[in-house]
């Protein structure tokens, strides 16, 4: 069994075939967003975290990603 890629990056991780960059966040209002990319969606997917814990995923050109 060979072990999972993970490397760390300037503005975040990459582990197996994903990629995780931090991009922004509002510290009064305290929410924070992720970058998700894969080689499938290289432009990367948008993760906005609320300080509540709400998440909320966008994909460039599909709009909200519903659960």
């Amino acid at each position: 069994m060979t072990a999972m890629r993970f490397e760390q990056t300037q503005y975040g991780f990459t582990y197996g075939a994903a990629e995780i960059e931090r991009a922004c966040s509002d510290e009064k209002k305290g929410w924070v967003m992720l970058i998700l990319r894969t080689k499938k969606y290289p432009e990367g997917m948008q993760i906005y975290v609320t300080k509540t814990g709400k998440v909320r995923v966008f994909g460039k050109g599909q709009g909200e990603w519903k659960p």
